[in-house]
């Protein structure tokens, strides 16, 4: 009544070794789940606290993004540098020799010479400023004009807002300090498409 027939006991082993059990990884100690525990459970409670997680996590993300501008890669550009526009305008403002270039080394000299204590000195000094300011403008518009043509040409879907404004500061800071970072150099020639 009780008894085992054969068939049943050669069976159990096969189905005993198809069966796939367990998780993969050991049963955590109770010292171990707890602690897991506190550690999820463990929010900010505090305005400091919390003030302090938010700085931290924007202290990482723009570690992130700066070291990615650095480095060229777009996936972690700022919106307003995302783009095959914002690509070219960054090329094209970096392939042409600015007069912005010498402003530091002018106002060095226009500086020693507004503090030299002779007042034609100062008057020169003044005078070289002036005339810089005058030639960035120059430059700045001719950029300008040319950079609306370049695109027009290049991107005739794409809208212009903006444009203008992202060349301009970008040509307006020196070459060493620009992010992201320049990828050509002067005279450079500029590929023909950015898709």
């Amino acid at each position: 009544m009780f008894r085992r027939n054969k068939s049943e006991t050669d069976t159990q082993p096969a189905d005993a070794t198809d069966k796939v059990s367990g998780k993969g990884r050991p049963t955590p100690t109770r010292r171990e789940a707890e602690a897991a525990a506190r550690a999820r459970a463990k929010v900010p409670r505090t305005r400091k606290e919390i003030a302090k997680a938010q700085r931290a996590a924007r202290v990482e993300t723009s570690q992130k993004v700066r070291s990615a501008m650095r480095s060229g890669d777009e996936r972690y550009f700022l919106a307003r540098d995302k783009g095959p526009v914002r690509s070219f305008i960054r090329d094209f403002v970096d392939s042409r020799f600015s007069f912005v270039e010498l402003m530091i080394p002018l106002l060095i000299v226009t500086m020693a010479l507004g503090y030299s204590g002779n007042p034609s000195l100062a008057n020169m000094g003044n005078t070289i400023l002036l005339g810089t300011m005058l030639l960035v403008v120059i430059d700045i518009l001719l950029m300008r004009r040319r950079l609306r043509r370049e695109l027009a040409r290049r991107f005739p879907s794409e809208t212009m807002k903006g444009t203008t404004y992202y060349a301009v500061m970008r040509s307006l800071q020196m070459k060493f300090m620009r992010l992201p970072k320049a990828k050509v150099k002067i005279g450079q020639q500029l590929p023909e498409h950015y898709r």
